[in-house]
């Protein structure tokens, strides 16, 4: 099986923390949605933000979950801020839904981010797991990491032993 992971720079945060304004424009996630859906029909997983669930899951295919990272202590007291963001999206699609195939794994993830110093929105070495066991992932597989920022997903798969 061959599976994706994308973590792009989130809609309207491209310019601001990745000098890269092009993911400030809803097109360009709509455009890896479908790249994605063509490319990787054994399954793929999308990080997103919650706000943008609501135009980005219209174009995904009718069979994608929705799991949740939530991050126990995120968040931070900013003025005009009444509630916290503490959890993510993951957008995902998987031939190995319902099988015996792959280790079982729960849709929601509760851990704290990586303090990845010079790097906004790195993910845990936990989190990559987690995605790898969302897809199904067992040797033998191939898992693209599109954006691989820190390299953590790469790192976690060369560790992963399946049993």
């Amino acid at each position: 099986m061959r599976f994706a992971y994308a973590d792009p720079p989130y809609y309207r945060c491209g310019a601001r923390y990745y000098g890269r304004p092009e993911w400030d424009d809803q097109a360009t996630h709509l455009e890896l949605v479908a790249q994605l859906v063509e490319e990787y029909p054994d399954g793929w997983a999308l990080s997103t933000r919650s706000v943008d669930l609501r135009w980005l899951l219209p174009a995904c295919p009718d069979d994608v979950l929705v799991a949740a990272w939530t991050k126990p202590f995120s968040g931070s007291a900013r003025r005009g801020v009444r509630i916290y963001r503490v959890w993510e999206p993951v957008i995902y699609r998987t031939v190995r839904r319902n099988t015996s195939v792959g280790v079982r794994t729960r849709d929601a993830l509760v851990e704290n981010p990586t303090r990845a110093v010079g790097f906004i929105g790195a993910k845990p070495q936990r989190f990559n797991r987690w995605i790898a066991d969302l897809l199904g992932y067992v040797d033998g597989d191939t898992l693209d990491d599109l954006y691989p920022g820190t390299g953590g997903m790469g790192h976690e798969l060369d560790q992963l032993t399946i049993l």
